[in-house]
């Protein structure tokens, strides 16, 4: 059973809350409280996004930018070295089209997960001079932070590298020829704003009409940053740009997948356009998505719109059965008493087991680490539960790994399969030190309890200018209690879903809900009183809205 949280708390429930109030409270869970902060939340402006406001080193930006200026006036050869995932493929591109917009000698680059591993990596540098000739400057993105052996690498093969990313760095930085870090932005983030040190000397040039916000937009909301200051107001503006893009290859995806893109919003960001995007780094080359974003050719963005389609079905029934066989695993542990799920076998991808590890941590609520073995090496993927970080809990073994990066929700690893026992042993232990029963309980946090009288349109449309909503900006989540259920009948396929009519205790409020994948707790008969949990839905019909209730939970 969840255990339900109530954020904030009004004395007198009975009677009906002005919406403005409600507005004041919500932005206060999310810790917008002073006249200023609530401005820029609700009016944020682009101008305010900086370089310095992200706190990015000042010195550090000026001798990238000045490396970067000698590398174009010199023709040297530059190399923009990404990442297989969405933000790494949109940052790359943001780069990779600024500088040969500059006349620069420049290539992109994305590392093969399998053949080459996550960043900057020895064998990456050494595959990439065999492709690209002559390199003399590398400018990594959405990587580089940890890459200390690599970047030793290159200053051996006389190369320079300019590390942009937004990774959580360990104690000791890599002696890089400069560092532009922040871990306020996704990494597509930095990207952009060293990209907009270039532009903003073009007398033409318009933040609020830059084409590449549209490709920021995508890497905030794949990468999971949280959607307050800096990643709010790029996203914001971001979206407008998507809503109009002319990239042949973003429009050839959309069409594929069968969305407006004068609509697309988060949803359909992180659950529809980001799998295609991330399925070709999962099991092929991330390339052919950085392609589809870059090229300007139609023809070609069909044929790799369909590439990516095709390829993103494929990943989904590997990762299936990948889920399958770890949610078997788990259940013959006795998971109940385990306080860090382990999970390894050969036969899994290494591009999905960060999806089966997010996927178990969503079924059983316990921090998941999965492994796909190998002969002499094995990557792992983990994933956290709300307040326990798992990248420093990692780090605490990081005499036993060959690598480790992340966030504190999410992060990878390698590790001698030889030592895989051992490191499976003194993670458990410590999960057991530092995990108890309580911080293992599923919390639902409810910003607010209703009246009611209070579930109206006008609540709703004032709600829709906190958008868009995601990490540390959820859509609001509200309780009511003391609803009656007027009537209750399974739909969907299978009866998977619960759709209940529900009527205030004095009849004057009607109101449907819909309970998505509750089908099977019907336990709920008509007369029933309930309090209720649930975000609003604006359900539209025939061109006719109508107000509902996505219920997240319901008890008697």
């Amino acid at each position: 059973m969840k255990k339900w949280e109530t954020l904030a708390k009004i004395k007198n429930q009975k009677s009906k809350i002005k919406n403005d109030e409600i507005i004041k409270i919500l932005l206060k869970n999310r810790g917008i409280k002073s006249k200023k902060e609530v401005e820029d939340f609700l009016n944020p402006t682009l101008s305010a996004v900086t370089s310095e406001s992200v706190g990015i080193n000042k010195s550090q930006l000026k001798k990238s930018v000045d490396r970067i200026k000698k590398a174009i006036a010199n023709k040297e050869q530059i190399v923009v070295y990404g990442d297989y995932d969405v933000d790494g493929i949109c940052g790359s591109a943001i780069l990779w089209e600024t500088l040969n917009d500059l006349g620069a000698k420049v290539t992109p680059y994305i590392p093969h997960r399998i053949d080459e591993g996550y960043g900057l990596s020895e064998r990456g540098i050494k595959n990439l001079k065999l492709k690209i000739q002559n390199v003399k400057l590398i400018i990594t993105v959405d990587n580089g932070i940890v890459a200390n052996k690599a970047i030793e690498f290159a200053k051996k093969q006389n190369i320079d590298v300019i590390i942009t990313d937004h990774h959580v760095p360990s104690k000791i930085l890599p002696k890089a020829y400069s560092i532009v870090h922040t871990t306020m932005l996704c990494g597509a983030g930095v990207a952009y704003l060293l990209a907009k040190e270039f532009k903003i000397k073009n007398l033409k040039f318009k933040i609020e009409q830059d084409d590449h916000l549209a490709l920021v937009a995508l890497a905030t909301v794949s990468d999971l940053v949280p959607l307050l200051g800096a990643n709010r107001t790029l996203l914001k503006y971001g979206l407008l740009e998507l809503h109009k893009t002319k990239r042949p290859g973003l429009l050839e995806l959309f069409k594929e997948a069968q969305i407006n893109p004068q609509t697309i919003g988060v949803y359909e960001i992180g659950h529809i356009v980001a799998p295609r995007l991330n399925a070709m780094g999962r099991l092929e080359s991330a390339m052919d998505s950085l392609r589809l974003v870059c090229t300007t050719n139609r023809q070609r963005a069909l044929t790799l719109a369909h590439k990516l389609g095709s390829t993103n079905t494929e990943r989904r029934n590997v990762t299936e059965e990948a889920v399958a066989d770890a949610k078997a695993k788990v259940k013959a542990l006795q998971f109940e008493k385990e306080k860090l799920l382990f999970i390894a076998d050969e036969s899994y991808e290494q591009g999905v087991i960060g999806l089966v590890a997010g996927r178990l941590v969503e079924e059983f609520y316990i921090p998941s680490i999965v492994v796909s073995k190998g002969k002499t090496y094995s990557k792992a993927s983990a994933r956290s539960v709300s307040g326990f970080n798992i990248i420093e809990f990692i780090r605490s073994q990081t005499e036993l790994l060959a690598d480790v990066g992340g966030h504190p929700m999410a992060a990878g690893f390698t590790v001698e399969t030889v030592k895989l026992a051992l490191l499976e042993k003194n993670l458990k232990k410590r999960a057991k030190a530092l995990l108890d029963e309580e911080k293992l309980k599923r919390t639902l946090k409810i910003d607010l309890e209703l009246p009611a009288s209070s579930l109206t349109q006008v609540l709703y449309d004032a709600i829709q200018k906190l958008q868009p909503f995601g990490m540390k900006n959820p859509e609001p989540t509200f309780l009511t209690k003391n609803l009656v259920i007027e009537d209750v009948r399974l739909v969907g396929n299978g009866g998977k879903h619960l759709k209940i009519q529900f009527k205030s205790q004095n009849s004057k409020i009607k109101i449907e809900g819909i309970a998505f994948g509750m089908g099977e707790q019907n336990g709920f008969k008509i007369g029933d009183r309930v309090d209720v949990v649930y975000n609003f839905l604006e359900n539209e019909w025939n061109g006719n809205k109508k107000l509902e209730l996505k219920i997240k939970d319901i008890r008697k």
